[in-house]
């Protein structure tokens, strides 16, 4: 019986969560003392969060997912979507200096809210520009440019908002398997990108890859009116000492105070380095592998075909990775998880450079893939929970998320100006391409290095001072 292809791609992705499941339910749990209603109620409050989050995710990678159909139609150049993309990432970067102090101000509820609806609205705008493209090109680009933009600074919410979300909910010592499963969240939502949105482009239209992810977001917003608390007491139950950095104040303290505190830690200005190799590297990855497979034809390949799968299978396995080994080998750390990751990246890169045109290319994508993903959840959706602590958890993951895209925006630029345009014949020759994977190796040694600087690094709270 032949499947339809959205359900073969995604039946490996089912048996790998159940298979997931089914491991860590045998695991030993770290027991904090939490009741069994209390954790049927913290499931009801992080499931519909983290799967608004990975539909955030669907409404805005969909368009680097169909970006090469928009340059076979001579609607974008290489160099525009190098701009779109990089205007965006600054945008969502800088947006934090914003976003992560009014999360904090207003709670993470409010803000996914924001997140869901205004990316839902941007997204019925793109689809609209691109019902229109073809009638003024130049047009076309400008709105994208607007749009996207727009898009990304309401998608800044939604990282900073599920850690203030779960923040009050997890133990520092359960973090590690959520910063786990932040990862797997990442993933499931570059696998419905990057699948769903080219499937639907291709079945229904480029817009459907727009109007799709609206609709989406739009239902999710109503669930996480219903269903999303701030914090156990908001929800019937007690809060507790969640033993991170804030741990023992019972204010939260002014936006200066906490940038003060954040840059006075080490580990945090170290950490804030290497998310901005992480998301040099992460977008390295996804955004300019497709690109340049159809430009040296070797878009036949299977990691290729089935790009959005093999993202969501690698990001789930790094992710799950990385929250076990963190939680049961290295004692809740985060430092030496992200350094045994930041390995596998820098071996990923150096196989790249090696074998561009090869068909070996592809599998070093997808090993730098699961270790990148692993490394963005135990830094950004673990760490900045730890060292913020609860009642700073949006303004300090902010700030480190804020980098991860400051290091996308870099490589936006530095690719989209750089790199070979599909246009011209050197796009057809793997060896033009040797910059790409060149600047991933420095990114990776780079960040390899800071690693090896927070390996003890273990937040202080703030009830050991009294």
């Amino acid at each position: 019986m032949n499947l339809p292809a959205w359900l073969s791609n995604a039946l490996p992705i089912v048996l790998l969560l159940v298979a997931i499941g089914v491991v860590l339910a045998r695991l030993p749990k770290v027991d904090v003392g939490h009741s069994e209603a209390f954790k049927k109620r913290r499931l009801l409050n992080w499931v519909p969060l983290g799967m608004t989050y990975a539909f955030l995710y669907f409404g805005r990678y969909n368009l680097s997912a169909i970006v090469d159909k928009f340059e076979h139609a001579h609607l974008l150049t290489k160099a525009q979507f190098g701009d779109i993309d990089g205007i965006g990432a600054i945008t969502y970067g800088l947006a934090f200096l914003l976003n992560g102090p009014l999360t904090d101000r207003f709670g993470g509820r409010v803000t996914l809210l924001l997140a869901a609806g205004g990316s839902a609205v941007m997204n019925v705008v793109m689809a609209l520009a691109v019902a229109h493209a073809a009638e003024d090109p130049h047009r076309f680009y400008n709105t994208l440019v607007i749009a996207n933009a727009a898009n990304m600074y309401f998608q800044s919410f939604g990282a900073v908002s599920i850690v203030k979300v779960n923040a009050p909910w997890f133990h520092v010592r359960e973090r590690g398997v959520l910063g786990g499963l932040f990862g797997i969240l990442i993933s499931l939502g570059l696998y419905f990108a990057y699948d769903w949105a080219k499937l639907l482009a291709e079945a229904y239209g480029l817009t459907a890859a727009f109007w799709v992810p609206a609709a989406v977001l739009a239902v999710c917003w109503v669930v996480a009116f219903t269903m999303i608390r701030d914090s156990p007491s908001k929800a019937g139950f007690e809060d507790f000492d969640t033993g991170d950095a804030t741990s023992g104040d019972t204010v939260a303290a002014p936006v200066f105070a906490v940038v003060k505190r954040m840059l006075s830690q080490r580990a945090v200005l170290i950490i804030i380095a290497i998310e901005f190799c992480s998301g040099f590297l992460r977008q390295g990855v996804m955004k300019w592998y497709r690109l340049f497979a159809k430009s040296t034809g070797d878009d036949h390949s299977f990691v290729y075909t089935n790009w959005g799968m093999v993202l969501c299978v690698a990001g789930i396995l790094g992710g799950v990775f990385a929250g076990f080994i963190s939680d049961h080998a290295f004692g809740s750390r985060r430092g030496p998880v992200a350094a045994v990751l930041y390995g596998g990246l820098l071996l990923g890169a150096v196989v790249a450079f090696f074998v561009l045109g090869s068909p070996l290319l592809g599998w070093s994508m997808l090993l730098m893939s699961l270790c990148v993903i692993g490394v963005h959840g135990m830094l950004s959706g673990t760490a900045s929970m730890d060292f913020g602590g609860s009642k700073s958890a949006g303004l300090v993951t902010g700030v480190i998320d804020g980098f991860v895209y400051l290091g996308t925006a870099t490589q936006a630029f530095l690719y989209g100006h750089l790199l070979p345009d599909s246009r011209s014949l050197a796009a057809h020759d793997a060896a033009s391409w040797k910059l790409w994977p060149g600047a991933m190796i420095v990114m990776a040694v780079v960040g390899l290095a800071l690693c090896s600087r927070v390996w003890n690094a273990r937040p202080q709270p703030r009830a050991a001072a009294h």
